[in-house]
């Protein structure tokens, strides 16, 4: 079993190095989770259309390059795994995801992506998250059956925008400053805004720090920025 990111307008194509314990399918407001490891391949019924795929991995240093989990013709830095990451964010860049294997075969678009390093073997822990790419389809107000004045209604007539967002599951602090702060990058400037709420959790939670911010937990309200 593969995962491959394919830049469907051409360019360097990716294969992560190990795979993830879990890959999950966000519809709606149903998840499923599918053990890719103990279960091997993941039947779902035909037509079933999964609108958001994220995990949690693992890209493995030098010293456990050789390690079973590794497809050794795969590996890289794990710096380098990172760089590619970024570059597909910093541009925008619609990919083919293909889990070979199993139903996955889509395009997206990286909406959340946070990663950490640890220990002394170079190792980095990463999240990631897809957003399905769909064709975007504008109607004009003779299509929509509404009245033009509609379109020019002043800013000020709707309700200003919460400055405020609640974490709930599933949530990383890089995911959220990708849909609520204006990109992935902002996820420092999020951190330092809420750092005391962030570490106060950590500690209730029975952990030392938040690993700046690696840990979150549902409830927490954080102030946008």
């Amino acid at each position: 079993m593969d995962i491959k990111l394919m830049p469907v307008s051409g360019g360097r194509v990716f294969t992560f190095p190990s795979l993830p314990e879990q890959i999950s399918g966000k519809k709606a407001a149903k998840y499923q989770s599918y053990d890719i490891i103990s279960q091997g391949t993941v039947k779902v019924p035909k037509g079933t259309e999964v609108e958001e795929i994220s995990w949690n991995g693992e890209f493995f240093g030098p010293s456990k390059r050789n390690e079973a989990i590794v497809k050794s013709n795969y590996w890289m830095e794990p710096v380098e795994c990172v760089n590619i990451i970024d570059d597909y964010i910093k541009n925008e860049t619609i990919l083919n995801l293909i889990v070979t294997e199993t139903w996955i075969n889509m395009d997206v678009t990286i909406s959340s992506f946070q990663a950490t390093a640890y220990g002394a073997y170079g190792n980095i822990r990463y999240s990631i998250a897809f957003a399905q790419k769909k064709p975007l389809v504008i109607y004009d107000t003779s299509e929509l059956t509404i009245d033009s004045f509609s379109l020019t209604m002043p800013r000020e007539d709707f309700a200003e925008e919460s400055k405020t967002y609640t974490v709930v599951s599933g949530d990383t602090l890089s995911g959220i400053a990708s849909s609520k702060c204006g990109g992935v990058s902002k996820w420092r400037e999020l951190y330092d805004a809420n750092a005391d709420t962030i570490e106060s959790a950590a500690k209730a939670h029975g952990r030392s720090n938040s690993d700046h911010g690696h840990w979150i937990w549902p409830g927490e309200v954080l102030t946008l920025v």
